[in-house]
């Protein structure tokens, strides 16, 4: 069947019993599939003029890719100009401290609020132009995923599925026992703890056998059980299934430990966007026990490195912290040792993300 299809759309409960608000499924279900298309069909939008560049491109290695994308509520740019790479096969981890922007992104990208002016590809697809191509394979889990309560996880993607027009029972059930609720898919969600239902979120999005699948907060109120549940999963569907995974989180920590790479979005502007291993390295710190304080620090100021004392020992200066781009043991050791300074002890300092996350935007407040 051919024809157009509104945005607006009521689907029919297989119970009117606990049935979930039209507005829930459209959030929660895979956003390639959740305006409930036909592959046929054409969407139309009710909206006013656009501004945007229209491409259309072959599939390339780069997943997700926007430029100069911007939003505008009222007078004050959410999103602003925002460039962003995805590459294919990747875990991105979209940073930002609260009202930066991130949920208005994902939901640009999604095609659930249009955008000012910019362009949004995904796979070499303009997103904008040509949503229903570009979103093809496309899940996401935007917000607290919503479910029929009272149907069983099978049902319930059953449902889903023909809703979105990308289901079969052997789709059902791998996405099942890749989320690992195989052992209850005909239980009821009613009876499930938010861990499942994040899970069984998961496994909406990945329906219509998606290759790049976007995450809200997917580690949200879980408890760490749940936390490390997810985290495997996302490792797991990268790694054997070559899925892209897009995740926003304020778990800096368990974007630290899963991501590939990151971006940090601060009012609606790209502030970094690197591989998490360059990030760590941008500022290194160095702790150095040596014989002669004084001297040592005249020679590691000269390579242009910070250098401050921070402790003692019988009396006197001994311990320097040592601070600079990239800055490795093996250098202070080398610089120190040449000059006859004798290195009793030398200790890297742990970075985390959330050090580097707190340091950037505490600047940016300044």
């Amino acid at each position: 069947m051919n024809g157009s299809i509104q945005m607006a759309y009521t689907p029919r409960s297989p119970s009117t019993q606990n049935s979930v608000p039209a507005t829930s499924l459209f959030r929660v279900m895979p956003i390639a599939r959740a305006i409930f298309m036909r592959p046929d069909a054409e969407c139309r939008f009710l909206c006013p003029t656009r501004r945007f560049a229209v491409s259309v491109g072959a599939m390339s290695r780069i997943a997700l890719k926007t430029c100069k994308l911007t939003k505008r509520y009222k007078d004050r740019a959410v999103v602003n100009q925002l460039d962003l790479t995805v590459n294919e096969g990747e875990i991105y981890g979209f940073l930002g401290p609260n009202g930066a922007g991130k949920t208005t992104t994902m939901r640009m990208i999604l095609g659930l609020v249009l955008p000012e002016e910019g362009e949004i590809e995904v796979f070499g697809v303009d997103a904008v132009g040509h949503r229903q191509k570009a979103l093809r394979n496309v899940g996401a889990v935007v917000e607290a995923p919503s479910f029929y309560l009272h149907l069983s996880a099978r049902k319930n993607l059953r449902h889903l599925g023909r809703l979105s027009g990308a289901c079969s029972e052997k789709r059902i059930e791998e996405v099942l026992d890749l989320v690992g609720l195989k052992h209850v898919a005909d239980d009821p969600v009613g009876t499930f703890s938010f861990g499942m239902k994040q899970r069984l979120g998961i496994a909406q999005a990945l329906i219509p056998d998606s290759k790049l699948v976007l995450l809200d907060e997917p580690t949200n109120g879980l408890d760490p059980h749940g936390i490390k549940d997810t985290r495997e999963l996302m490792r797991r569907l990268c790694r054997d299934l070559k899925v892209t995974i897009f995740l926003s989180s304020h778990l800096l920590s368990e974007v630290e430990q899963v991501c590939d790479r990151v971006g940090i979005i601060n009012l609606g502007q790209k502030i970094l966007e690197d591989r998490v291993e360059t990030l760590l390295k941008l500022e290194s710190v160095i702790h150095v026990d040596v014989s002669d304080s004084s001297r040592a620090t005249e020679l590691l100021v000269a390579r242009g490195w910070k250098c401050e004392p921070t402790g003692e020992a019988n009396g006197e200066v001994r311990v320097l912290k040592v601070q600079g781009d990239a800055v490795t043991g093996a250098d202070v050791n080398d610089c120190l040792v040449r000059a006859g300074i004798r290195v009793h002890r030398l200790l890297p300092a742990t970075h985390s993300l959330e050090r580097l996350f707190v340091t950037i935007t505490e600047n940016l407040r300044q």
